[in-house]
This record gives structure tokens, sequence and C-alpha cells, in this order.
């Protein structure tokens, strides 16, 4: 259970949770809930492999995070400037991703289910620690946007609370009404904090697609938007503790893929991570404080 490949595996899986779970926190510290988190890692599964297969797994990661973002600033446009609810915002934008990408993947490919296979970026095997043989699986021919997401916590953790951004963001999803008498722009911070998501969340969507599968198929999310905002209040609305929490259901993933019985049912076994997401989310929820006008509409002039 603790061996090298195993947690080479966990990491892996959680990758997509951690990335979007961060992004998650940006768009709730300023105060909006995004729920539409699924549908813009959907958009960047198809949008990340369609752009991939024609340019190149760059271009694809790039567009990727435009495709989520894109999809964020409709959310953004609908819950912040319309001040309709955040949650049917969300929800809507889930099912339009889904029609769109069925939509555009019958137009390009011809298929509506999957894409053809696209190349990945280079690995990247770190000097001298790939000679050790416990460590080889943890950090030869590892993906750089692994990497990344790692580098994506200390980061987070800077901006919020060494940086003006961090601090305006913050303050907004707190008290909107005090931030903009102190002159802070609340709808431009609440714009920003869900673009960063809808990027974010595309990102992960890259991943899975040109990095863990190398193609798009249909349905290879698998609620993992859902998940990364339970991993986000499981983590308290902290990029650290969000990486815990995608790291433990990237655990209980990569064991649920290893578990072969005949005494239990496959089907089963596959639903350990999400029982687990549940049953920890369910324990933790009531000591995890929320920002207090996170999904509460606001108009300039009001309270909120």
């Amino acid at each position: 259970m603790l061996s090298a490949e195993m947690l080479a595996s966990a990491i892996r899986l959680a990758v997509p949770v951690i990335i979007t779970a961060v992004g998650a926190i940006y768009s709730e510290r300023s105060g909006v809930i995004n729920i539409g988190l699924e549908g813009m890692m959907i958009a960047g599964c198809f949008t990340g492999a369609a752009v991939a297969f024609y340019a190149g797994p760059y271009a694809g990661i790039l567009a990727a995070m435009t495709a989520g973002a894109l999809f964020a600033l409709i959310h953004a446009v609908a819950s912040v400037h319309f001040r309709v609810d955040q949650i049917v915002s969300g929800v809507a934008i889930n099912i339009l991703a889904y029609g769109v990408v069925r939509f555009s993947s019958l137009s390009i490919f011809k298929m509506a289910t999957t894409t053809p296979h696209v190349d990945c970026l280079p690995k990247v095997t770190i000097p001298g620690l790939a000679a050790v043989p416990w460590l080889e699986p943890l950090v030869s021919k590892v993906s750089p946007l692994i990497f990344l997401a790692f580098l994506l916590i200390p980061f987070t953790a800077w901006v919020m609370n060494r940086t003006v951004f961090g601090l305006r963001l913050r303050s907004v999803g707190e008290h909107p009404l005090a931030a903009e008498t102190l002159g802070v722009n609340v709808y431009l911070m609440k714009y920003c904090g869900v673009l960063i998501s809808g990027a974010l969340a595309g990102l992960s969507g890259a991943y899975l697609s040109i990095e863990h599968t190398q193609m798009y198929v249909e349905g290879m999310t698998q609620g993992l938007g859902f998940i990364a905002l339970a991993a986000m209040i499981f983590g308290n609305w902290m990029p650290l503790g969000a990486m815990w929490a995608g790291l433990l259901f990237g655990f209980a993933q990569a064991l649920s893929l290893r578990v072969v019985t005949e005494a239990i049912p496959y089907q089963f076994i596959k639903m350990v991570p999400y029982i687990l997401t549940i049953v920890v989310l369910a324990g933790f929820v009531r000591r995890s404080r929320a920002p207090a006008a996170v999904g509460v509409p606001y108009e300039r002039g009001e309270a909120a």
C-alpha cells in the first residue's frame, strides 16, 4: 500500500483534484460559488485534446485554460453582473459544457465521445534521485503538470496572504461593502476570482486528456470537479488543506484500482474514493469556516 508505485499513482490521480480545488479557492474567496467547475474541466479536456491534435500539447494546454476561462466568464457575468443564483448558474454551465463539447466533437472529428490520440508533454526525470530504486517511480518520467500542481500550493498561499491582490480578493469574499468603501473594485475582484478558477479547471482538464489518457473520452472527469469542491471545503478554503484532501482522494482511487477480489463486485470497489470523500466531508465540514459573503449576490452601494 505504501510502495513507491502506489504513491506515484496516487499523486497522478490527485493532480486534477488539487489544481481544480486551488482554482475553487480563488473563486470562493472572492465570494462566488463555482459549481460549474465540472463543466469547465470538461471544456478543458476536449479543447486541450482537440488543439493538441492539430498544434501540439503546449497549444492544447493554453487552449484548454482559455476554454475554461470562457465558461467561467459566462458564470461570472450571470452571477456577478446579473446576480443570478450562483448554484443555478453553475449547474447551467455544466449542462452547457457537456452539450457544446459533444457538438464540437461531432463537428470536428465525426465522433461524439472520443478524439484521436494526441502527444503529451515531454516527461521530466530528476537527475540523481531517479537512480534510487525506491524513488524511481516518483521522480522518473513525470509530467511537468504534476510539478506545476504542487507549485501552485505555496504560490496561492503567498498570493492570498502576502499580496495586495490576494488581500483584496479575501476582503471581497468576507465583506464586499467594507471593501468597496476602501476603494476596492468588488466586481473586478469577483470576476478575477471566477476567471482564475475557470482557467485552472481547464488546466486540470488538459492534464486528464493530454497527459493522463492522451485523448478525450466523454465522461472522463467522473465528477472530479465536485470532488475538488469537497477538497476545498475539507481544506478550510486553504491551498495546503486542499492539497492534502486531494492526495487522500488520489490514494483512495489508486487503492481501488489495485484491489481485485471476487467477493466484492468491482463497481463497489470503485465507489470507495467517493464514499470516503463524503465521510470525510461530513466529519470535517462543521469545523470549516467559509468566507462570510460567499454565495451572496452583491450590488454596488448595498450591504451584502
